[in-house]
């Protein structure tokens, strides 16, 4: 690329503009499932990488035309750990994000380095996996749905009542946490299993004697 008084080339613009269109589709997509990083977000990060190879590719040549560029992924791992974050469940949250974060990133970079072609169909495909894939994902999340029981008991019969009816329907329970008050125990379970056999449960829980109070 050749600067007159900083001037750049058609080609650099070109790829400016195509970073704008990628992270403007992939933002359209994050913004509209209300996402941390939406879509103002998403196109900076791909407008960053872009730069940041444009001038690693004039600012390294010939020696090192990648040593800008390498840096990139540093940098987007900071804002990725970022959007990672534990929940009051001690789920951890955000790393669909922080992967969007780092593949629009890698976008920057090939349209930094001019590879058109492919920035364009990893887009494709990218798009078909944020689109397509949640209804899969729908689909296994009724057979193998994740819920987190916080339960309280009078005492520790009830506690084992409720294991046997998590078993009873079909529920894969595991015990993460165990409180232990004056009056009462609380318990709480990451439970997996199908959406259905859930709701069953929630509605036998309503009358075992010895539930104090649940939420989940």
């Amino acid at each position: 690329m050749k600067f007159i008084g900083f001037i750049p080339e058609k080609l650099e613009l070109a790829k400016l503009l195509v970073s704008i269109v990628i992270g403007g589709l992939i933002g359209i997509e994050r913004e509209y499932r209300g996402k941390a990083a939406g879509f103002r977000t998403i196109i900076l990060i791909c407008i960053g990488s872009t730069l940041f190879t444009i001038f690693s590719i004039q600012l390294g040549a010939p020696n090192s035309p990648d040593r800008m560029a390498a840096n990139i992924i540093t940098g987007i791992g900071f804002l990725g750990a970022g959007a990672i974050f534990r929940d009051m469940n001690n789920l951890t949250k955000g790393l669909n994000t922080a992967a969007i974060i780092w593949i629009t990133a890698a976008m920057g970079v090939g349209i930094g380095t001019g590879h058109f072609i492919l920035i364009t169909l990893s887009t494709c495909i990218l798009m078909i996996i944020l689109i397509g894939f949640p209804f899969v994902e729908r689909v296994i999340s009724k057979r193998h749905y994740v819920r987190v029981y916080k339960i309280a008991f009078i005492n520790n019969q009830a506690i084992m009542e409720t294991e046997r009816v998590f078993k009873e329907h079909e529920l894969k329970a595991v015990k993460t946490n165990f409180i232990k008050k004056h009056d009462k125990t609380i318990c709480i379970w990451t439970v997996a299993g199908n959406e259905s056999k859930h709701e069953l449960f929630t509605e036998r829980l309503l009358f075992l004697t010895g539930v104090l109070e649940y939420e989940y």
